[in-house]
């Protein structure tokens, strides 16, 4: 049996049915965001830089008028540790300044009943006496020692009694609070009675009010209140 030959128009018949089918096959894909462009390159192109922005919202006039100067760069502020001052350190207390004054000193006027001065117990007065000139810086302690060293009963021709004049008494200090004038002392007293106890309190107080301008004053003797001291007498 002989086999049909092909002509060679069917054989370019054939090619060209290929052919076309070749040009009408599927549709390449398209290519997708994870192709191979730089990401950097499509956000560069995607925003205008800063500069396009700012050139292409100026309007006519800021292109023709005259370049602004920047402003000087702020610098930051100093640290609080530097800027903040040091501590003015306190005043130191030097002492009070020397004068030269006679001191006010208190005795007794027995039996006056508050005519001459301020009236104590047992119907006296309190009575001050003034001393020559003395050369002081705090007059308390001078003051409360010229009262303290008289070891006469009599005060000269006055009538005036320093019951005080027996007992043997040191000044260690004195303190002013407010309107209150503490005194401490140390040693013993020797009173002559009952009345001697208010006379000598009377004594020691006014005159330490007198020397700091106090109002009211406090004795403390051998570390006691007078009162408790006085009250053994």
């Amino acid at each position: 049996m002989t086999r049909p030959r092909l002509s060679a128009f069917s054989v370019l018949g054939v090619c060209a049915l290929f052919a076309l089918a070749g040009c009408f096959g599927p549709p390449t894909p398209a290519p997708t965001s994870s192709s191979g462009a730089p990401t950097s390159l499509a956000t560069s192109s995607a925003a205008p830089s800063a500069t396009e922005s700012n050139s292409a919202t100026a309007g006519p006039t800021a292109s023709t008028s005259a370049p602004v100067t920047a402003p000087p760069t702020a610098t930051a502020p100093p640290s609080s540790a530097t800027a903040s001052p040091e501590p003015t350190p306190e005043p130191t207390f030097t002492g009070f300044p020397e004068q030269v004054a006679p001191l006010a000193v208190y005795y007794v006027a027995i039996g006056d009943n508050g005519i001459s001065g301020p009236r104590i117990g047992c119907g006296d007065s309190l009575v001050v006496t003034s001393t020559a000139p003395v050369r002081f810086t705090d007059q308390v302690g001078p003051s409360i020692g010229v009262l303290l060293a008289n070891k006469s009963r009599d005060v000269g021709m006055s009538g005036l009694v320093n019951v005080l004049y027996q007992s043997s008494l040191t000044y260690l200090g004195g303190e002013l609070d407010g309107s209150t004038i503490t005194i401490y002392l140390s040693g013993q007293f020797m009173l002559g009675g009952v009345c001697d106890i208010p006379r000598a309190k009377a004594q020691l107080e006014y005159t330490a009010m007198a020397a700091s301008a106090a109002t009211s004053a406090r004795v403390f003797v051998n570390g006691r209140p007078i009162d408790e001291v006085l009250s053994l007498k």
